[in-house]
């Protein structure tokens, strides 16, 4: 004779059986929300020194998914030399935080750390008492000497290519000087914002 279970037990050992698994589900739940809350937000991954993209940088200086990223070669006396993405409108100063900033041997006053940088460009970092090495067509702050600069030292200027470059020398053989950026408006193709883009990056 066989003896049937009692309905009160059964309905028991279900109750602790959901009371179980929605603990279980709840543990997982607050470990889920504890991992987010303690997980950095806004940190993009950059270039490492090494080529890897495993650094983290400050987002701050990182360009977000609706700016135009930069990528600046940074060499020298830094912490960690080597290539980063930033936002565009950078400046040194952000070049040199994001490349774990100035070693001990660093001569500040060797780069304008104000300097608005441009996309492509190698910024080095010289030690005291190094004197840099000056590109051709630059000023000593850097940037682009436009009454000096050869066609291929403008044609690194965002918005100008090598057509536009060589109008620039043709019109300051034909008119003399360039005494200010906005002699620039008077070359056949450049605008306003071409000229707005260059003013931090030029020196007439």
């Amino acid at each position: 004779m066989s003896v049937r279970p009692d309905p009160s037990t059964q309905r028991a050992r279900v109750r602790r059986g959901v009371g179980a698994a929605l603990v279980v589900l709840l543990a997982g739940a607050a470990v889920a929300v504890f991992v987010t809350a303690i997980t950095p937000r806004g940190a993009e991954r950059t270039v490492a020194p090494d080529g890897s993209p495993d650094a983290l940088a400050d987002p701050a200086l990182v360009a977000s998914a609706s700016e135009s990223p930069i990528f600046i070669h940074v060499l020298g006396q830094v912490e960690r030399p080597g290539l980063y993405e930033l936002r565009e409108g950078a400046r040194v100063i952000d070049a040199v935080s994001a490349a774990g900033g100035l070693t001990d041997g660093a001569d500040p006053a060797g780069v304008n750390l104000a300097r608005v940088i441009a996309d492509g460009e190698q910024l080095l970092v010289p030690a005291v008492g190094e004197v840099p090495p000056s590109a051709v067509g630059t000023s000593s702050d850097g940037r682009v000497d436009l009454n000096t600069a050869d066609v291929s030292t403008l044609d690194t200027l965002p918005r100008i290519g090598p057509a536009m470059a060589q109008r620039i020398v043709e019109w300051r053989e034909a008119n003399g000087p360039i005494r200010s950026v906005d002699d620039l408006l008077a070359v056949s193709g450049i605008g306003a914002k071409t000229v707005e883009a260059l003013r931090p990056l030029v020196a007439p």
